[in-house]
């Protein structure tokens, strides 16, 4: 008899065993239905075998859904990074098939010309609407009558007389096919010869791993969209994946593609509509769709024809997935290259120190840009010190970038200021009291939105209005904001310079694809004088009028006890400064510190990226941290604080003792309380060659886990929350 392991989503270690009818064609990847306890529950096939001589008495399958089936090479890589990420294996293939369950797009109700019938009474606004149609268009009703210029009424007579008729019209494909020679791009020297690396490691159709260094306005896009367009000349069927860090940097990218290869891209990402992404899912495992554009999970698509990926901004924290399954889109992006025995490009101007160290190692090819495309230049990094010249009392703007921002203003040019801080303020205290405003049952800070009146928990999402009386001690209006954050600088900026035209660009303002999309366009077209912003402007973008970057807390990313606070503040201030100066125009940044001297900030005055790296490097070498050692970490919470410490405790009993192992905790996480959920935290250090996954499978092995306890393993944590 045929057996079928069946993966169903639910966090389960393993797939179910089912038996098959007879006269069934099953596959792997085919969508099932099948019995659990009294529930039909859906899964994904996983294995078929043939077994003998079996003494357990197995539940069949009760249907096979009439739905694409997820690829085998797919189904392949879920299986790997199930057991990479230590998922239940049911759980990530699920993650891979959410598309497919959205809704079909509803067929659009257009109106067309019958054949072969007039209108009884030709009057000039019937002929005037027929004539605007034509023979073989559609259109809507509403459409059709301001096109025409005439009234409903005309449009709804012409119905009556059976002159037009309604048609069901299946909406277009939200993506087209590329044409690599449809716009070529002029490319510079060092350009040119970096292409043609990435096709050279395209021909030889064997997983090729390639760092694309270059820096800020260097022509990277450009670069890797060449070889895309020399991928598509040597196989038209081939599917191409670029993964952005963040949703708003997509519009911009998908506009340069549509412009190069005459089609749009497939788009994939949170803001997508569900049945659109149902029509880039079905579009991916068809292989009509080659291009695709989107966010960490579009990773998870079943392609079939899988030949290149492209990690933008590979350095970025963001493709760290956090909530739900944990997991690095960067390293399963490498992971699924190999697997498909494509070329996988991880592009940055300032590569993470893991990336950097495998290139100067050999294991990644090492492509680099050292200067700018065209006449750009790189900008000018000056410090400005805060001891010494700081602002004046309740302003957060120092006398050397206002007197910067004039001179900016006076040439017609652009500034950003740069404040990696949502909202008004990130603390909000009782001046009678000292009370602290935090969410509820939890111990993160409420945040000020002056903007819309509330008080916002960044963590939870918790958000109520500001209240008129401190809510420990009762008193009225004593409630002060402490420290800036965009809208803040924004508020200073307008009072400072009341004709500029000024946005501020963060998550709160701009919520979504299109409003990202419009106000890059208004500053791309020189419609803002003033951008202040966080990192959603950091990166990415290309402003030809933005001359002056101004940082205003350059030391905020070095506080706490992250083990990659220097890295990421060096990384991204030097992105945030990359935006100033494009073209014929020359950019200067000023970075305004407390601490000009902290090797970071020398490091960024000097533009010396290796220096810092180098330094950066030693550091983590001797202390056997990434990318020298391996990290992986346990959160455990509960809201029972009791039945927390007992599992904790079995936990610490458990630990199995190996060696170029330790194990630090467990230990109260620095937010040990969210959602009224306790959290503990385990972490385990390793030496590079270790294999931490098959470690931490032997210290949860027959681990029984509490109904009121959770468990969540982090493997290689960018978080130490």
């Amino acid at each position: 008899m045929k057996v079928a392991s069946v993966l169903l989503p639910l966090p389960l270690p393993e797939a179910f065993d089912y038996g098959v009818p007879d006269d069934w064609e099953l596959g792997i990847g085919d969508h099932v239905v099948v019995p659990l306890g009294p529930r039909r529950v859906r899964g994904l096939v996983q294995e078929i075998r043939e077994v003998t001589g079996s003494n357990r008495r197995l539940r069949e399958i009760e249907e096979r859904l009439d739905v694409p089936a997820v690829p085998p090479s797919a189904m392949a890589f879920l299986d790997w990074a199930a057991r990479w990420t230590l998922t239940p294996p049911g759980e990530m293939a699920f993650l891979a098939t959410r598309g497919l369950w959205s809704p079909h797009p509803r067929a659009e109700r257009r109106l067309r010309r019958v054949a072969g019938r007039d209108p009884a009474r030709p009057t000039e606004a019937r002929s005037r609407a027929l004539a605007t149609l034509g023979d073989d268009e559609a259109a809507s009703m509403a459409d059709l009558a301001r096109a025409a210029g005439v009234s409903a009424g005309v449009i709804k007579g012409l119905m009556d007389e059976g002159v037009l008729e309604v048609a069901e019209i299946q909406p277009a494909l939200p993506f087209g096919v590329p044409d690599p020679e449809f716009s070529a791009t002029q490319l510079s020297a060092d350009q040119a010869a970096a292409a043609r690396r990435l096709a050279g490691a395209i021909d030889s159709r064997t997983f090729a791993p390639v760092l694309l260094d270059g820096v800020t306005g260097s022509g990277k896009t450009e670069v890797y969209l060449e070889a895309v367009a020399h991928l598509l000349r040597q196989e038209p069927d081939a599917q191409v994946l670029i993964l952005l860090p963040e949703i708003a940097l997509t519009q911009a990218l998908m506009r340069r593609i549509e412009a190069r290869f005459g089609a749009p891209p497939a788009e994939w990402h949170s803001s997508v509509p569900p049945p659109v992404r149902r029509q880039v899912w079905e579009g991916v495992r068809s292989g009509e769709a080659h291009l695709v554009v989107g966010a960490r999970s579009a990773l998870f698509l079943p392609f079939r024809s899988l030949r290149m990926i492209v990690v933008d901004e590979e350095h970025d924290g963001s493709f760290k997935q956090e909530q739900g399954i944990v997991y690095h889109a960067r390293d399963l992006a490498v992971a699924r290259a190999s697997q498909s025995q494509a070329l996988v490009v991880l592009a940055s101007a300032t590569p993470s120190l893991e990336t950097l160290t495998n290139a100067e190692q050999g294991r990644y090819d090492w492509v680099r840009l050292a200067a700018r495309h065209g006449a750009a230049v790189l900008p000018d990094i000056d410090l400005i010190d805060l001891r010494a010249t700081p602002p004046d009392k309740g302003r957060w703007l120092s006398p050397p970038l206002v007197e910067a921002m004039v001179e900016t203003l006076a040439k017609g040019e652009q500034s950003l200021l740069f404040l990696n801080r949502r909202g008004y303020a990130p603390v909000v205290l009782c001046r009678a009291c000292g009370e602290r405003m935090t969410a509820p049952d939890s111990d993160s800070w409420l945040v000020e939105h002056r903007y819309t009146g509330r008080l916002v928990c960044h963590l939870t999402g918790f958000s109520m209005p500001k209240p008129s009386h401190c809510p420990a001690c009762g008193a009225a209006d004593s409630l002060v904001s402490i420290g800036p954050g965009v809208e803040r600088i924004a508020e200073e900026a307008a009072e400072r310079f009341p004709e500029a035209r000024i946005e501020v660009f963060s998550s709160d303002t701009v919520p979504d694809a299109a409003a990202a999309r419009d106000l890059v366009r208004r500053m791309t077209e020189g419609e803002i004088d003033i951008l202040v912003a966080t990192q959603a402007a950091a990166k990415g973008h290309n402003f030809p009028n933005l001359t002056l970057v101004g940082v205003v807390d350059a030391d905020l990313g070095l506080k706490g006890g992250d083990l990659r606070a220097a890295e990421r503040t060096f990384q991204l201030l030097i992105q945030a400064a990359g935006r100033a100066g494009r073209a014929d125009r020359p950019g200067r940044a000023l970075l305004q510190t407390w601490l000009p001297e902290h090797p970071v900030m020398q490091a960024l005055k000097a533009m010396d990226r290796d220096a810092f790296t180098q330094a950066e490097g030693d550091g983590r070498r001797l202390m056997g941290l990434p990318p020298y050692g391996r990290l992986a970490a346990l959160i455990v919470s509960s809201a029972d604080a009791e039945a927390l410490d007992r599992v904790c405790l079995d936990l610490a009993r458990r630990i199995p003792t190996a060696e170029r192992v330790e194990v630090y905790g467990p230990a109260d996480a620095p937010l040990a309380l969210v959602r009224g959920r306790r959290r503990k935290r385990f972490l385990v250090r390793a030496d590079r060659d270790v294999d931490v996954q098959a470690y931490l499978r032997a210290w949860l092995a027959e681990f029984k886990l509490p109904a009121s306890v959770r468990l969540r393993v982090d493997v290689d944590p960018y978080s130490f929350l």
